[in-house]
């Protein structure tokens, strides 16, 4: 199968610096997630994340050395670092493999491959990532042809919906904010998986659902959200008194 290459779209420093790097060190690392999505899509974005298989931290603070950067924020506790770049906003992470307890969406968290790090996503177009290496770079690794998705615009799972929702149920609104932000339909598998789903957001903290429901109020045609939320049954957990006003008449 013939490998897709986005080098041409990689044009920035910190991609060329975290190449030479990994090169000189035999490293793995790649830029996965939301950056990748939104660089086909060819919407702007000022995040990048990029995952290691190693230690994030030591290449931030390479990175940073080299980009001179005033400052690299460590986050021992997570594995993780953050610099700022110019106008980016950069974040290094080990690739991770993760496994949850029902009552908690806080994962157990090892050290994993690039494909565990993938698998462990919210959705495939959240799963794309580009490689960094010199003799590879910008090949696309998509193992759950997320890009065929994003050109269909729909929203899937990497794995399972009810393994997905049920380990993180703020996956669930997150489902209904990339619909309504990219105008993207939900894959019927996992629109009635939501549904079964709906109890499981009691677990999370009010902050993060409000953060995603500021996320859709600020979205171009926010009554598609509300929309998909009132028919996966979020709605009525989130906002009660809201839901009860359905079907009443205004004058």
């Amino acid at each position: 199968m013939h490998t897709q290459n986005f080098a041409h779209k990689l044009k920035h420093p910190v991609f060329k610096v975290v190449s030479q790097i990994i090169s000189e060190k035999g490293l793995e690392a790649y830029v996965i997630g939301g950056f990748v999505r939104d660089l086909l899509l060819e919407r702007p974005s000022k995040d990048i994340d990029i995952v290691v298989v190693g230690n994030g931290m030591d290449l931030a603070q390479a990175a940073g050395e080299k980009l001179r950067v005033k400052k690299v924020n460590l986050f021992k506790n997570f594995g993780t670092a953050q610099f700022n770049y110019k106008d980016l906003d950069v974040e290094f992470v080990g690739a991770r493999k993760e496994s949850y307890q029902r009552d908690s969406r806080k994962p157990v968290v090892e050290d994993g491959t690039l494909s565990d790090d993938q698998k462990r996503r919210d959705f495939t177009i959240n799963a794309l990532a580009l490689d960094l290496r010199a003799e590879t770079f910008g090949n696309l690794i998509d193992p759950f042809n997320g890009l065929g998705d994003l050109e269909k615009g729909i929203l899937r799972t990497p794995l399972d919906p009810d393994t997905t929702y049920s380990d993180d149920p703020l996956r669930m609104m997150r489902a209904v904010r990339f619909a309504t932000q990219l105008d993207f339909q939900i894959e019927l598998k996992s629109l009635q998986s939501i549904l079964e789903n709906s109890s499981r957001l009691e677990i999370i903290s009010r902050e993060r659902i409000m953060d995603e429901l500021n996320k859709i109020i600020a979205s171009p045609l926010p009554s598609t959200g509300f929309k998909l939320l009132m028919d996966t049954g979020l709605l009525e957990l989130i906002f009660p008194q809201f839901y009860n006003l359905k079907g009443v008449d205004y004058f």
